[in-house]
C-alpha cells in the first residue's frame, strides 16, 4: 500500500514589495506540501479575498501602506480563527511583534530567513507550535506576569477539558501534543480551543495562555 500523501497547506502572502511577495512565493511553491493560493499588495485587498481562498497559513507583512498587518491579522482571526498568521517583518521591532502577537499572530518570520526557515514556520504553525524567538518567547512569559486587569478576572465557565487543554497550552505544547497527552484527536483539540477562544474572547494560543494564566494568578491572591 503507498504511504500516505501529506496533506498540502495552503498559504496566502500579504507583502506590498513585488519582489518579496514573489520570493515568498517560491519558496512556498519549492515545498512539496505547500501551495500559494495568492499573493496580495494590501491588507484591505487581502481582506476582501481571504474568506473567499481561505488559506490554512498567512505570511503577513507588519508595514503594509494603509491599513497595519497588525490590524488586518486582528480582523482574520476574530472572522476566521482556524486561519494561522505568521508576521514577516525587517528587523527584530520587539514592540511591533509583541503587538502582533495580541492580535493574534501565531509567530513571526525575520524577512532574511533562510527559505527552510520559512518552510519550518509554516510546517510549525500547521502543527500547533508558534515560531518566535528566545527574546519574543520572553516577553510572552514576562506577560504572564502583570497583574490580571479587572475585566479579564471575571470568572470564566470552562469544561473540564477546555481546562486541562489550557494547562497544557500554558506549558507551551503543540496541538498534536496536547492530544497524544489527552488520548484525544487533534481536530478534538481544535474544537476545544475554539470554543475556549469564544469563551475567553481572544483570538490567539498566547492570548488564551496569557489570560488564563492571568485568572489563575488572580484566583490564588497574594503570596
Amino acid at each position: 500500500m503507498p504511504a500516505a500523501k501529506e496533506p498540502t497547506t495552503d498559504v496566502a502572502i500579504v507583502e506590498d514589495n513585488a519582489a518579496l511577495g514573489a520570493g515568498l512565493r517560491k519558496i512556498v511553491e519549492s515545498a512539496s506540501d505547500c501551495r500559494c493560493v495568492g499573493v496580495w499588495t494590501s491588507a484591505e485587498d487581502a481582506l476582501r479575498k481571504i474568506d473567499a481562498f481561505r488559506p490554512h497559513v498567512v505570511l503577513m507583512d507588519i508595514n503594509l501602506p494603509g491599513m497595519s498587518g497588525i490590524e488586518a491579522t486582528a480582523r482574520i482571526r476574530r472572522h476566521l480563527p482556524d486561519i494561522q498568521v505568521i508576521m514577516v517583518t525587517v528587523y527584530r521591532d520587539h514592540d511591533q511583534i509583541f503587538a502582533a502577537l495580541k492580535a493574534g499572530a501565531s509567530g513571526y518570520l525575520l524577512k532574511r530567513s533562510t527559505p527552510e526557515e520559512v518552510r519550518q514556520a509554516i510546517r510549525d504553525v500547521r502543527s500547533g507550535g508558534a515560531p518566535m524567538s528566545a527574546e519574543i518567547a520572553r516577553r510572552v512569559v514576562e506577560a504572564f506576569h502583570q497583574p490580571a486587569k479587572a475585566s479579564e478576572a471575571e470568572e470564566v465557565k470552562l469544561s473540564k477539558r477546555e481546562t486541562e487543554i489550557l494547562e497544557l497550552l500554558t506549558k507551551g505544547l503543540a496541538n498534536k501534543e496536547i492530544a497524544d497527552r489527552l488520548d484525544i484527536s487533534v481536530e478534538t483539540v481544535r474544537v476545544h480551543l475554539r470554543r475556549v477562544y469564544e469563551k475567553l474572547h481572544v483570538h490567539s494560543r498566547t492570548e488564551a495562555a496569557m489570560k488564563f494564566r492571568d485568572s489563575k494568578e488572580d484566583s490564588r491572591g497574594p503570596l
